[in-house]
């Protein structure tokens, strides 16, 4: 990932050992990391049993907020492809008992199409 695309908010597939790793305390014993997703410092990652968003805060980033979702929990999610202009692509994941979307930007690089089937297969 470059570093304009970490300034203008995109997201990019980062290695899911390593973060698998970094992560560790957080899984549970059957729980395996397929694909992740870094945004400058924040992750979201896709285990095979939830979604994990990683919100690092403050100037040095030490403080760290974790939400789990599990996939039970997401009631409907939309993609939104980057056009020809457009330099990113959209994803927007509703929660129940959440009126407003999660919503997370991807770089033009990224296949959006397999961040959503990764989203698919474990919410339909």
């Amino acid at each position: 990932m470059g570093l304009f695309d970490g300034i203008i908010g995109n997201a990019s597939e980062v290695d899911a050992a390593k973060v698998e790793k970094e992560v560790s305390e957080l899984l549970t014993a059957s729980e395996k990391v397929e694909h992740a997703y870094k945004l400058i410092r924040d992750l979201f990652i896709f285990t095979n049993k939830r979604l994990i968003l990683v919100d690092k805060q403050g100037v040095s980033g030490k403080k760290t907020e974790y939400h789990s979702l599990p996939y039970k929990s997401i009631t409907h999610f939309a993609v939104e492809t980057a056009g020809t202009f457009d330099l990113d692509a959209e994803l927007k994941i509703w929660v129940s008992g959440g009126s407003a979307p999660i919503e997370k930007t991807f770089n033009k690089q990224l296949n959006i199409y397999d961040v959503q089937a990764v989203l698919a297969s474990y919410v339909c």
